[in-house]
């Protein structure tokens, strides 16, 4: 019940006259304010039997704004009745004299113009003094006050019993005064059923408990409470209802409280839409989310755990994700739709109630662990199917329920994800089930996606490790380190490359390049070039021959030529790079650097291909660079390659490298070559330390491009390892050839090879001599194994053939090729050198070639 509205006036203070006191001064009372006669506001006056006043009250004064001293005395019609109303008034007031009780309603004026200002109802009663003289009481009460009355009342019974709402009326002591028709109707009986009941007869306990504290809090500080939850059965029911409450507390018309009135709004459609609105809404949430979230990572089992960080504790109280093994293992085929008690791996588990594993198709599962679902289990049917699949609740376990959601991504079943939520949380909803299905898929098609990367990623791997040199590459005279950083750390391949290769007479080739671009794509057209480089060198060619016949190469791997020009023009390639006729990214350039070492003389010649220079860091000395011509890069074409030698001292550190190392977006590359050679001015140190220093030193930015070093400390054969004679052009001196080998094999202690070496340094010098031209000169090279040289000035390449039966010669070559491990010619600035290579003996006797093989040359 609504308060009834009663104006209560302010203590007015007192004018310059002293008509009007305050109303504190002039009402004491010993009951508590309430009273009707709080809100109307009665006032007296007496007549005498003059007809004049002669009685004044206060009540009179506050009413009608006139004082005691100027109202005593006068005659009431002609001091408040209107001029036209005073005939009237003058008889009314004789009948009264007489003895004539009269009520009704007198219009008055109270301004000094005579206008009419309020309406009053006066009740008159006619008394007697003891001296028999007549006279009259009137009690006076304004309309106005008595008219807003009747409209509270009325409005406050319209409010109260014809609310769609229900409303209770509670008193002081918080019990229900008053409740009206429509609370009745939702809680039982008549309204007035429910007087004196409190709001523990309506709710349970916890929240009568909420309701009772927050009508207190209300009564006793007169904060307002607008739209307080409640929540308890409707009489009658089980279903949960929601209320809306709002609650304000009630006064009397001095302002005294005198209860607390409430309004309660089932909401229970409202929140149950609410709720809905709220579901889908987190529903799209967490989808958003795990499309932000899910597949960041190209590994399966960080994928797994993505899924599960977005549910848990957000969709689900616990989650588990369980692959296929044969999937983890890059089998080529997954599983696909099996009969679903093929063996899985538990890749994650999360869990929002409990850290130990849970599992209710079994025994628990730890992460990590393989194990097989039963075939008639509800897991291995959600496999089967390709289905979502509710697990029922199990007696006396925390989980309430499960849903069993198989990861499809392309037709393909990759494993099986399960959601289950606890006791104390909704079961799977229908929509829940179709968003379990939808997280499921989202996070298969990227562990599908990370599988296909992981295969294509080993499958780069081998390609990129196929192209590299072993990690621990050996030459003569050299000792060697190296270091590979592709520039992608997620797929370990790139451009760039380094190689060392053995040539002829234990010399040794040492590559660098840079391919441009990097990625799978690079490492393949690195590996054409590796493959190339290393065909070159084969043949035993000077390095500026070598870059110019791979710079051919690289013209010839890029895209189709233009139809009318030379694939091999300088134009067209140029023209490429422009943009003109093709995408510069389909051209294939790169940088290479070229040296071939000499441990004999320690002479290293080197070529350059647009590389950056090599750097030189001699004992004692400050880390230079080495003044090549820098040439155009492979795939330009149009210039040649110079080629510079250096003698290198014994000791000395050698370093090639791709610009990667020296150089990125922060730092120019000036700045980069300054601090790698500051990097490497102690050649003394192991050099595989003095690698790690570089790396640990300089700032490359290692993931911006790849990085490829690699360093050579000279080393040099000793001189009593190298036997080196210069022969006459005579018939004799293939005798004393024989002699000089078999000498210097004898101080080597390599007697097992006397006999060999001698058969073959014979044909090679008598060869010399018959198809060469000029001095002879013979040289034996002992390191790893033993190589023999002959050199003469004739540019006639020494050709193997096949001698027939009847020829009397023409099998040295052959002999040559039975009996040596390898055997090779190639051209010098002054002729030619035709060589052999023989295997150091183990100890035991060296292997001798077969009859059959013999009898073959034959």
């Amino acid at each position: 019940m609504s308060e009834i509205p009663a104006e209560v006036p302010e203590p007015e203070q007192p004018d310059g006259r002293g008509l009007v006191q305050g109303a504190a001064d002039i009402l004491w009372q010993s009951s508590p304010p309430g009273s009707i006669y709080d809100y109307i506001k009665v006032a007296s006056f007496s007549l005498g039997a003059d007809g004049r006043i002669d009685q004044w009250s206060l009540r009179a004064e506050q009413l009608f704004h006139v004082a005691a001293a100027d109202a005593v005395g006068k005659d009431p019609i002609e001091a408040f009745v209107p001029a036209g109303l005073r005939d009237v008034g003058h008889r009314r007031v004789g009948e009264i004299l007489d003895g004539k009780e009269w009520t009704g309603i007198v219009p008055f004026r109270m301004a000094e113009d005579g206008s009419l200002d309020g309406v009053a109802e006066v009740y008159v009663m006619p008394t007697e003094t003891e001296q028999g003289e007549r006279g009259a009481v009137c009690i006076v009460v304004d309309v106005r006050a008595l008219r807003r009355i009747e409209t509270d009342l009325a409005a406050s019974q319209a409010i109260f019993g014809q609310s769609p709402f229900g409303f209770l009326l509670f008193g002081t002591d918080l019990r229900v005064q008053r409740a009206n028709k429509r609370f009745a109707a939702v809680f039982g009986g008549n309204a007035d059923d429910h007087r004196g009941r409190t709001v523990h007869d309506y709710l349970p306990r916890g929240e009568a408990d909420r309701m009772a504290a927050a009508l207190k809090r209300v009564l006793e500080t007169g904060d307002s409470v607008t739209d307080m939850q409640i929540v308890g059965p409707a009489p009658g029911s089980n279903d949960r209802r929601h209320w809306s409450i709002n609650l304000y507390r009630v006064h009397s018309g001095t302002g005294r409280p005198i209860g607390v009135a409430g309004l309660g709004t089932d909401v229970t459609r409202r929140h149950a839409a609410a709720r809905e609105a709220a579901q889908s809404r987190r529903n799209l949430a967490l989808l958003n989310e795990a499309g932000s979230r899910i597949g960041n990572s190209l590994d399966l089992e960080t994928t797994a755990r993505e899924l599960l960080d977005v549910t848990v504790p957000v969709f689900c109280d616990l989650a588990s994700v369980d692959l296929y093994q044969g999937l983890l293992d890059g089998d080529e085929t997954p599983p696909g739709l099996a009969d679903g008690s093929a063996e899985l791996r538990r890749v994650a588990f999360s869990s929002a109630v409990s850290d130990g594993p849970l599992d209710d198709c079994g025994e628990p599962v730890t992460v990590g662990a393989l194990h097989r679902y039963s075939f008639n289990s509800p897991c291995a049917d959600a496999l089967r199917t390709a289905r979502p699949v509710t697990i029922p609740r199990t007696e006396g376990g925390m989980v309430r329920s499960t849903l069993a959601v198989p990861m499809v991504a392309h037709d393909t079943v990759v494993g099986l994800v399960r959601f289950s939520r606890t006791m104390g949380s909704e079961p799977f909803s229908e929509r829940d089930r179709t968003l379990a299905v939808e997280l499921a898929a989202r996070a298969a098609v990227c562990i599908d996606n990370a599988r296909l990367y992981r295969r294509e990623h080993e499958r780069a791997l081998i390609l990129q490790r196929s192209l590299l040199p072993p990690g621990d590459p050996e030459a003569a005279g050299l000792d060697i380190a190296c270091r590979y950083l592709p520039g992608n750390a997620a797929t370990e391949v790139g451009g760039d490359w380094f190689d060392v290769i053995e040539l002829p007479g234990h010399r040794t080739a040492l590559v660098v390049g840079d391919v441009m671009g990097r990625g799978l794509r690079a490492a393949v057209a690195m590996g054409e070039l590796r493959t190339a480089v290393r065909t070159l060198a084969l043949l035993d060619l000077e390095p500026a021959e070598v870059l110019a016949a791979l710079d051919e190469i690289a013209r010839g791997l890029g895209s189709p030529t233009p139809w009318g020009q030379h694939p091999h023009s300088p134009q067209s390639t140029r023209r490429a790079l422009q943009g003109r006729d093709i995408d510069p990214s389909e051209v294939y350039l790169a940088t290479c650097v070229y040296a071939v070492y000499d441990p004999v003389t320690r002479r290293c010649t080197f070529a350059n291909a647009g590389h950056l220079p090599p750097v030189l860091v001699e004992p004692g000395e400050a880390a230079l660079m080495l003044d090549v011509p820098p040439g155009m890069p492979l795939g330009v074409g149009g210039e040649p390659f110079e080629e510079v030698e250096v003698q290198l001292p014994e000791g000395a550190l050698l370093a090639l490298y791709t610009d990667g190392l020296v150089e990125s977006r922060e730092h120019p590359l000036d700045e980069g070559l300054r601090a790698f050679r500051s990097a490497i001015t102690d050649p003394s140190r192991a050099l595989e330390d003095v690698c790690d220093h570089v790396l640990n030193t300089l700032d490359t930015r290692h993931g911006e491009d790849d990085i490829a070093l690699l360093m050579a400390r000279v080393q040099g054969l000793p001189r009593d390892a190298v036997g080196d004679w210069t022969l006459p052009r005579e018939a004799r001196s293939v005798g004393r050839a024989r002699e000089l080998a078999r000498a210097q094999l004898a101080s080597w202690d390599l007697e097992a090879l006397v006999d060999t070496t001698e058969l073959l340094v014979s044909e090679l010098v008598t060869n010399a001599l018959r198809y060469g031209e000029g001095e002879i000169r013979l040289r034996l090279l002992l390191d790893r194994t033993l190589v023999c040289e002959v050199w003469d000035a004739g540019l006639v390449q020494p050709r193997r053939r096949r001698a027939r039966d009847t020829d009397e010669g023409g099998r040295g070559l052959q002999l040559v090729g039975l009996l040596s491990a390898s055997w090779g010619a190639r051209r010098t600035p002054r002729g030619k050198t035709v060589w052999f290579e023989l295997p150091l003996p183990d100890g035991g006797s060296p292997s001798e070639p077969s009859v059959d093989a013999l009898l073959s040359m034959f």
